[in-house]
Parts: C-alpha cells; sequence; structure tokens
C-alpha cells in the first residue's frame, strides 16, 4: 500500500515495469519536452504527484502543425503519415466553451505564411499516406481538400477511413496508384480526376450502381477493388464491370477470367456467316 504526496491511495495502480509503456510515467526525465512551455510542464509535474490522471505531453501542441514547433525543419515531403489536420480558431474554441492548454500564436505575417507554404512543399510529394486522420468538423475538411489539390506530382496517394464522401472537386494528374477504402463514396462521379489511375482500390464503401464507372474507360487502368460495396451483389457483376473497362486486367484481386466477358462479346465470338 503506497500513498502519493496528495494522501491518495496509488496501490491500484501498481504495475510491473516489464508491462507499463514508456510514455505511462510523466515524471520521467528522460522523456523529451522540449515542446512545452514551463507552464505546461509545472502543470504535467503537479498532476503526477497529485495522483490525479495527467493529460499526455502532445496535449500543448494538439492544434499546432509541425512546422509550428521550435526546432523543427521537417518538411512535408519528408513525413510519411502527417496529420494535416488544423485545430478550430479562437474564437470557434471560445463558441464552444471549451478551454484546451495550448501556445499562444502570434499574428502571422503575409511573408511567414509563404515561409509555411514552401515548408510544407506538398507539390513535391510522390507517395503519400494520408489515412485515418479523423475529419470530424468542416474546417478541417477543406483543410485536407486543399492540400489534396496541391498533389501535381503524388502517383502514390493512400486515403484510408476518412469518412471522405466528394472529391470530385480534386485532380490528380499523376496518380497512379489511389487507395480510397474505408470512406463514404455512394458513386463513381465523386471520385478525383484520375487520368493516369493504374491501381484503384475503393473496399468498404457504399457504392450501389455502376453508373460512372465508364469515366475510367479512357484510364490506364489495370486493377480494381470494390469488395464490400452494394454494387458486388449485382448480377453478372464481373461481365459489367469488364464491359465497362475493357483494359482492366484484374478485379478484386481475381485475375480476368474467360468467363467474365461481357455476354455480347461471347455471343459473337460463337456465330458463324453463312455464305
Amino acid at each position: 500500500m503506497s500513498e502519493s504526496s496528495s494522501g491518495l491511495n496509488t496501490s491500484c495502480l501498481r504495475f510491473s515495469a516489464s508491462h507499463s509503456p514508456p510514455c505511462s510515467d510523466l515524471s520521467d526525465p528522460e522523456i523529451p519536452l522540449s515542446v512545452l512551455s514551463s507552464r505546461n510542464r509545472e502543470l504535467l509535474q503537479h498532476s503526477c504527484d497529485s495522483g490525479i490522471a495527467s493529460p499526455l505531453p502532445s496535449d500543448s501542441v494538439k492544434y499546432l502543425t509541425w512546422h509550428e514547433l521550435e526546432e523543427h525543419d521537417v518538411q512535408g515531403s519528408q513525413i510519411r503519415c502527417p496529420r494535416v489536420r488544423e485545430g478550430p480558431s479562437a474564437e470557434n474554441r471560445f463558441c464552444r466553451g471549451k478551454h484546451h492548454i495550448h501556445c499562444a500564436r502570434k499574428q502571422v505575417k503575409e511573408q511567414e505564411k509563404w515561409g509555411k507554404r514552401l515548408q510544407e512543399n506538398w507539390e513535391d510529394c510522390m507517395s503519400l499516406n494520408l489515412s485515418y486522420q479523423d475529419l470530424g468538423d468542416l474546417y478541417q475538411v477543406e483543410n485536407f481538400k486543399r492540400i489534396l489539390r496541391r498533389l501535381i506530382r503524388v502517383e502514390r496517394l493512400w486515403l484510408v477511413d476518412n469518412s471522405l464522401g466528394d472529391l470530385s472537386a480534386i485532380c490528380l494528374p499523376r496518380c497512379k496508384e489511389l487507395k480510397l477504402n474505408k470512406n463514404h463514396f455512394t458513386s463513381f462521379r465523386q471520385l478525383p480526376k484520375i487520368p493516369a489511375i493504374q491501381h484503384l482500390s475503393l473496399e468498404e464503401n457504399n457504392i450501389e450502381s455502376l453508373h460512372g464507372l465508364s469515366g475510367l474507360r479512357n484510364s490506364p487502368l489495370e486493377s480494381l477493388v470494390l469488395q464490400r460495396n452494394p454494387c458486388e451483389f449485382h448480377e453478372n457483376y464481373r461481365q459489367l464491370v469488364f464491359s465497362k473497362l475493357p483494359n482492366l486486367k484484374m478485379l478484386d484481386g481475381i485475375p480476368k477470367l474467360p468467363e467474365d466477358r461481357p455476354p455480347h462479346t461471347s455471343f459473337l465470338s460463337k456465330t458463324c456467316t453463312i455464305l
């Protein structure tokens, strides 16, 4: 039985050192807290000593992007899976009645804004994973789409589980591989413009009809995944897909089979001409 400095019983918090996560003890001096202010450090230290559940070290930078952290010169094209969400404005936080520990932001001049834009350098990204962004508010979705519009050179893009429903205004001219699993797409017309696409995955969406799939007819699409969509249960599903995409070689991980030929094609192949 042990007690903390405030007299609270902490016997229920005894864990073996082998099972406790390395970030569970915020009082550990080896944990880097360089991004926290002195006031936040005192709050964290006080909460640890009092036996009360303390906030995470990252709470003070919850609404900051990576280029706003001090002593941090990483650029957007160097990050494999960055968080691109932006926190709400001060007015928005005040209206919601929430009080968060955050660093006071200075007035950003036009020159500093341009410096941020250059540091993000999304235009240079070739391969990018922007999955699991947890886009809960409209301003986060708008910021997310702002970044997608700048991906003019990306060739491999993952946007898994982002609650996306319409990207028709986005153009990805060089994208060859696009993964849109676990989103809210209901039609092929809601997809971004992808003229160079070769591999497209739309697994676990809500696409009920194959209307609009012909828009990818002129693209070099070779592989398409539509598993766990309502359209998968249509009669002659595979035949219909291959009839709309004659260049397609693989559907749902299965190569094109002889029985996947469109009905009219197989009928013509069996007819003969009598002279």
